[in-house]
């Protein structure tokens, strides 16, 4: 377990704590994160609970959680990218269009990465990311995120992720994203 202390006025006195997470037990919990995060209605939450529930069936898949006083306040989840999974069907035509079709071999895909508002910009996001991916095999990481100027794509500009591919269309996103690809570990500060 990593601990660090909560910093600042906004925050509850204690400890972060960052370790292993039972996604499929807790994902409830995780995706009312993600639903404040990332702005999702009950309809989006109960088609994403389905998808995480399956994901974390995939081999090598893993997840941990970031806790404050037991609460989840972020998680993170990835696993190998495998060509066959739908994530990599809709980006690889993308991927190959800017030749880093070969990206999508030997990397550890991040699929979701959220921390709930009040706690964000505290260092909670990177920790997760980080720690999750220093436990890869894989020489490199592979994520997608919206294709805006952010601060999570400033995030994982920092940690050495640059843009392979922008403008990908996901069927039911409302919004263009960007294929953003490192090489691992993740740089650090």
């Amino acid at each position: 377990m990593l601990h660090f202390p909560g910093h600042g006025h906004r925050r509850r006195p204690d400890d972060v704590v960052i370790g292993p997470l039972d996604l499929s037990a807790r994902v409830d919990e995780a995706l009312a994160v993600q639903a404040v995060a990332f702005g999702l209605g009950a309809d989006e939450v109960a088609v994403r609970r389905q998808i995480v529930v399956r994901h974390m069936t995939y081999p090598g898949a893993r997840a941990l959680g970031a806790t404050v006083g037991g609460d989840l306040v972020g998680f993170v989840y990835g696993m190998p990218n495998d060509r066959t999974h739908w994530w990599s069907t809709v980006v690889e035509p993308y991927l190959r269009a800017q030749g880093h079709e070969h990206w999508l071999d030997d990397s550890f895909v991040i699929t979701e990465l959220h921390v709930h508002p009040r706690h964000q910009n505290l260092g909670i996001g990177r920790a997760l990311i980080t720690r999750i991916t220093d436990g890869a095999t894989e020489p490199r990481s592979i994520l997608s995120a919206i294709d805006v100027d952010s601060p999570a794509r400033g995030l994982y500009r920092s940690l050495g992720y640059q843009d392979l591919a922008r403008q990908v269309l996901f069927p039911s996103a409302p919004k263009p994203y960007a294929v953003m690809g490192a090489p691992l570990p993740l740089r650090r500060r």
